[in-house]
């Protein structure tokens, strides 16, 4: 069965959503929530607030430091879950992100010195992760800004919550929509 796998990342953790079918008759095979940021690194689930405390080259080298131990655990993720997927007989097509804005943010002293840019890069550097880990995998990317995800085909999934229990928040429904929208 063709598979895609849909992702709504947060500061250290996403919700991962394996789905087939269309947005009129969708299948959740899986869903989750997989852990990108390392608890024994400190910092890592907020690397960007971390950062802004030190001097500029040690804020550097953690902010790196954060992205490669994301990685390392979003491709682990992933491939993981693609693994168990095609064990299971399933063709995992590729991969749905939930994007930010996408507007462009600027250099990290920049960043470093607002703290509402220091949120932003942090959203951005976790959802980055996921589309990096996916392209790892050899998996086609469907980046899907969430302000982008239209109320109708949020309301046809959402009543999938009461078919297959709990979670069916509003991240696994968003990580759906992105999925099916790759699938399509």
């Amino acid at each position: 069965m063709r598979t895609a796998l849909g992702f709504r990342a947060h500061s250290g953790w996403a919700a991962l959503v394996a789905v087939a079918g269309t947005i009129d008759a969708p299948r959740v095979l899986e869903r989750r929530r997989i852990v990108i940021a390392d608890p024994e690194m400190p910092g890592s689930k907020q690397p960007y607030h971390a950062a802004a405390e030190l001097s500029f080259p040690q804020a550097e080298a953690l902010v790196q430091r954060a992205i490669q131990s994301s990685r390392a655990l979003a491709l682990k993720a992933i491939l993981a879950t693609v693994k168990a997927l095609r064990s299971e007989g399933h063709e995992v097509a590729g991969c749905g992100v939930v994007l930010g804005s996408g507007k462009a943010l600027p250099g990290l002293e920049k960043v470093l010195a607002s703290h509402a840019l220091i949120h932003t890069a942090e959203g951005e550097m976790f959802r980055d992760v996921l589309v990096w880990a996916a392209k790892e995998c050899r998996l086609p990317v469907t980046g899907v800004r969430e302000k982008d995800l239209e109320a109708s085909a949020l309301d046809r999934v959402g009543s999938l919550g009461k078919r297959i229990g709990p979670p069916w928040t509003q991240d696994q429904k968003y990580a759906t929509v992105a999925a099916l929208i790759t699938l399509g």
